[in-house]
């Protein structure tokens, strides 16, 4: 049974982000993620974490002004001063939250410079820190529109190219549908680059119930293939988060309060 995660920065926005730990637990969780946690100072998050029993499995580096459209930094040229900067404090919180994986936010960026910078970028993070598992994931160009990592393919080139143990593939099985419109293919060509899994439905980024990918059968291919890492929901939930989480219960029962 794949080992299942809540994105907090997206599920029980019904509550304030610190109870949002606990709310995950009771709804049967064994983790969590964030994708901007830097609002919110890192101990209270650990006090959060620490007392709901749950781990970290994913935080994103910093984007600086996500309102103004900021999508991370790794790509961008002439911004590497700040990307430095930004991996530091992704790494400050990793310290209080121990993530199992850093996902590198790439940007918006295009062209031959912003690749160069992009892997002179990967290329010192993954020696500034070397037991932190980093992740790159691409995000399809519909919904994020402008992203630099915006094709799988791209993503493998530059991981093989790479070989660093402490980088891999974040795989959004949502993102894949929407780049390659083969999902299980996408996944049966990529899945040994794989560390971290994401999910959401394809009809509204909503519940992974329903639509295009047959989840049951993915999370039963899972179990088949040994996949020992997590699965997060990283979706919008249609209504109240509680309530449009019955397709999580066939695999993990709710807590007692």
């Amino acid at each position: 049974m794949p080992k299942f995660a809540a994105n907090l920065t997206l599920l029980f926005t019904e509550y304030p982000l610190t109870d949002r730990f606990d709310a995950a637990r009771r709804a049967g969780f064994g983790g969590v993620e964030l994708l901007i946690p830097y609002d919110t100072p890192a101990p209270e998050l650990a006090r959060a974490l620490r007392d709901s029993g749950l781990s970290m499995v994913l935080i994103n580096t910093p984007a600086p002004d996500w309102a103004a459209g900021d999508r991370g930094l790794a790509a961008l040229p002439g911004r590497e001063a700040a990307f430095r900067d930004s991996f530091e404090l992704s790494l400050d919180y990793a310290a209080h939250l121990s993530p199992d994986h850093i996902h590198i936010m790439a940007g918006l960026a295009s062209g031959a410079e912003a690749h160069a910078t992009y892997l002179r970028n990967l290329s010192w993070a993954t020696t500034r820190a070397p037991q932190q598992s980093l992740t790159i994931e691409p995000i399809n160009s519909i919904d994020m529109p402008g992203f630099f990592l915006n094709d799988f393919d791209q993503a493998a080139d530059i991981l093989d190219q790479f070989k660093a143990p402490n980088l891999s593939l974040q795989f959004d099985a949502y993102h894949a549908h929407r780049i390659t419109g083969d999902m299980p293919a996408t996944w049966a060509r990529h899945r040994h680059r794989t560390r971290h899994i994401q999910i959401a439905g394809t009809e509204g980024r909503h519940e992974p119930t329903g639509g295009a990918i047959d989840y049951p059968t993915f999370f039963a291919l899972l179990d088949a293939q040994g996949y020992t890492g997590h699965v997060s929901a990283e979706y919008l939930p249609a209504a109240k988060t509680e309530d449009g989480l019955g397709w999580l219960w066939p695999y993990s029962a709710p807590a007692m309060p």
